[in-house]
């Protein structure tokens, strides 16, 4: 709850941007003649329209339906209009997917099948060990993690199948590398971009069913889905044990609740279609009737004879529901329900996917993913090191859980692993050490950071150059430890420690001045928190903390913008922490920018139980580079502030900034006004002195370019951000300059818990 201030009053905020204009369904779908590249796979398992049938540009009915029109005129490229106009029209037509469905399940309602986990199976028996082929889900950029989970998966009985986003060409590579040391693993010729809810997830799991059963030499038994962020919490050979007892069931979960609510919430009875990258929502449409439509969750394992069924079969069963399902939001959490329960095989289903989630709706039902599909999706939490009972307790038989994610908490993946296989021997290095990579300029290019980005990382790189210089040789006249930057950063990891982020871990290329030869540098830099309480302490004050940046993650409530790097044209938003109290506090946030201009000032409510709050004020940009301090108030006295830097770009498209593109990014918005407000009457009551001179040195440095603008960058963010250490990927003619392998720090030191090694006599690897 919070409510804009203008002076000392409070007024409802209310916005004034204005309402993008719908235009005429024959204008969306002219459009912009040059699309983007169609994403092409070697075969994809739902039909979807193309080629030929695109052909029109006109729509063939008319267009009514405000959920189609609105779609029309958000849909970027020429083809996708023209796709969502057809689709439109074949539905209003009833051509688009069956109105009636055969149901071939020979019983009514679901099957109850009871399957037990004996953690002693004993000796009474000795099936066919089954084999199973996993089908590892992958995207992002945690290959660390990603090598973690294989080697506690991996064993030499079984197969692995990995398909990568098409989207993470790091993590492609990574991938490939890993396959080819370990002959049971294969990549996916083919990559789709998938998307949260969208057709394309349940494309890509059946043409990975399709490859898998043409695998003439891959016997497998049972097929199970898993992605980057699973981890398990059974070993193989307990998993392999319960499979073999119950090896012709199929393991899924659905939602237990009321079906017509489930239809509902989850959109069954709405017409969507994915297109650029996008589930555009259509309009209302009719569950075929016939049969029991289900869902719940798309982590499943299912058997051979199953996943045989549902990719070859014939029958009107399958190629209906492939038909329904691909104009459906969330197909893969609902296609293997409806398909198994009214089958033949209807009697082999389990309603248990042998996983535990970690659900949190109070937090991972913030509407999410909002801009990738025309619906609010929800998200498990991460597990945190707190939750290990929760998988020793599990009573019902679980061998995975989700979510991990070790840049948030790699603790409780250690102690998973050590609950599994044992510790690590004592001495091991970099255990509560993990890196991320979020560059690397082989694979992704400079085009795929913004300006801002580049210029912080580069800005980073000549700090590790000036510690060199400075801390790492100490005679002035000494010239083997300086150096000149060459181009840009070569590929940026982020660095935590005990579940900490510690920086940034720049890898750069520099010219020796005194070898006048090109070293491969790593730098790295670490962020400086300049939050303090008001002073003298107040017994009362539940402030704890208060960052500013961008990417704010509710769910997780962390900064997915690591360290809050934030450049002129960038949106930030500002958190504050706060313990529990009795009773509850208004809380008065104050944007003041370098010039000591209020920028926006908000009141928000913390009620007694509130731990965060966050909150981004609509600022007009760019917004003045500098250092920007955010103030907390309550009935105007201070409880804290901060400061955070709004660091000037060096790139503009790429290329280096000219004069005209930094008096228009450098020199803040338009007469001063971040929004529709003044609050230029609360400079006195803030104590907030207009200083001509601040007003003076931002106007000049708004037209710096080329060095200049490096010194003023560099000295913004020195500020903010300090060099702790550089080190040498390979040969250095600095005689003081550590290689960067036997660091404790580096991307390039051990880390013995993410590396991959041959398979043991017992098939392992972990």
């Amino acid at each position: 709850c919070w409510r804009q201030r203008s002076k000392v009053s409070s007024l409802v905020f209310i916005s004034t941007k204005p309402q993008r204009q719908v235009p005429t369904v024959s204008a969306a779908l002219q459009g912009s003649n040059q699309d983007p590249p169609s994403q092409q796979v070697e075969k994809m398992a739902v039909e979807l329209p193309t080629g030929s049938e695109l052909r029109k540009e006109q729509p063939q009915c008319e267009i009514s339906g405000k959920e189609a029109i609105s779609a029309l005129s958000r849909a970027k490229s020429r083809g996708c209009r023209q796709q969502i106009a057809q689709v439109y029209c074949k539905h209003k037509e009833r051509a688009l997917m069956p109105e009636k469905v055969p149901r071939y399940c020979p019983m009514e309602g679901k099957a109850n099948v009871n399957v037990q986990w004996d953690e002693n199976p004993g000796d009474a028996s000795h099936p066919t060990p089954v084999r199973i082929a996993f089908v590892l889900v992958v995207h992002g950029r945690a290959s660390r993690q990603f090598q973690r989970l294989f080697k506690a998966i991996y064993h030499t009985s079984h197969y692995y199948y990995i398909h990568v986003d098409q989207r993470s060409s790091y993590l492609h590579r990574e991938v490939l590398s890993l396959a080819t040391q370990y002959p049971n693993v294969r990549v996916t010729p083919w990559r789709m971009s998938t998307i949260w809810g969208g057709a394309s997830l349940l494309n890509m799991y059946l043409q990975s069913m399709e490859d898998l059963l043409k695998m003439a030499d891959w016997s497998w038994d049972f097929f199970i889905n898993l992605s980057a962020a699973d981890y398990p919490i059974r070993t193989n050979d307990q998993l392999v044990a319960f499979l073999s007892k119950y090896r012709n069931m199929n393991f899924i979960k659905s939602h237990g609740r009321d079906n017509t609510r489930f239809i509902r919430k989850q959109g069954l009875d709405r017409l969507f279609f994915e297109c650029d990258t996008h589930m555009w929502r259509l309009g209302d449409r009719k569950i075929p009737e016939g049969i029991a439509v289900d869902g719940g969750s798309d982590w499943f394992l299912v058997s051979r004879p199953f996943v045989d069924y549902v990719v070859n079969s014939q029958d009107e069963l399958v190629s209906s529901m492939k038909r329904f399902y691909a104009y459906t939001l969330l197909p893969a959490e609902s296609f293997f329900h409806t398909v198994l329960e009214n089958s033949a095989h209807c009697q082999t289903m389990v309603d248990n996917n042998l996983r535990l989630t970690n659900w949190n709706r109070k937090l991972g039902c913030k509407c999410q993913y909002k801009h990738i599909v025309d619906w609010c999706g929800c998200s498990p939490n991460d597990f945190k090191p707190s939750d290990l009972p929760r998988f020793q307790q599990a009573s019902r038989p679980t061998f995975f859980a989700r979510k991990f994610e070790a840049s948030v908490s790699q603790e409780i993946i250690n102690q998973l692993d050590s609950y599994l296989f044992g510790a690590y021997p004592s001495g091991t290095p970099s255990l509560q050490a993990y890196w991320e990579n979020i560059y690397e300029q082989q694979t992704d290019g400079l085009a795929s950071l913004s300006d801002s980005a580049a210029s912080h990382y580069s800005a980073f790189a000549r700090m590790g150059l000036t510690r060199a210089a400075g801390s790492l040789q100490g005679n002035p006249s000494d010239s083997s430890c300086r150096y000149t930057a060459l181009g840009h950063p070569g590929s940026v990891h982020l660095y935590f420690l005990s579940d900490q982020f510690q920086g940034y871990l720049v890898r750069h290329a520099a010219t020796n001045h005194a070898s006048t030869q090109p070293e491969s540098l790593e730098t790295w830099v670490t962020p400086r928190d300049h939050f303090t309480l008001a002073k003298p302490p107040h017994p009362n004050n539940r402030l704890q903390h208060i960052q500013v940046g961008t990417d704010w993650d509710p769910k997780e409530r962390i900064f997915r913008n690591w360290g809050g790097l934030v450049g002129p044209e960038d949106e930030p938003v500002a958190v504050q922490r706060w313990s529990r109290s009795q009773s509850n506090l208004t809380a008065t946030i104050v944007w003041i920018d370098p010039t000591n201009v209020i920028a926006a000032t908000y009141d928000i409510l913390v009620d007694t139980s509130t731990e965060v709050t966050h909150y981004r004020p609509p600022l007009t940009l760019p917004l003045r580079p500098g250092v920007w301090t955010l103030r907390v108030l309550h009935h105007w006295n201070p409880l804290g502030q901060t400061s955070f830097v709004v660091a000037p770009v060096e790139l503009h498209r790429q290329q280096p900034l000219q004069q005209e593109d930094a008096l228009r990014l450098h020199g803040g918005p338009a007469r001063n006004s971040y929004m529709e407000q003044s609050f230029h009457g609360l400079n006195p009551v803030l104590r907030l002195p207009v200083s001509l001179g601040a007003v003076e040195e931002a106007e000049a440095n708004a037209g710096l370019t080329g060095a200049p603008l490096r010194r003023w960058l560099h000295g913004l963010l020195e500020g903010h951000w300090s060099a702790a250490d550089v080190c040498s990927m390979g040969p250095s003619a600095c005689p003081v300059m550590q290689r960067c392998r036997l660091t404790a720090w580096s991307s390039a030191s051990p880390d013995p818990k993410s590396e991959l090694k041959p398979p043991r006599e017992d098939g392992r690897i972990r």
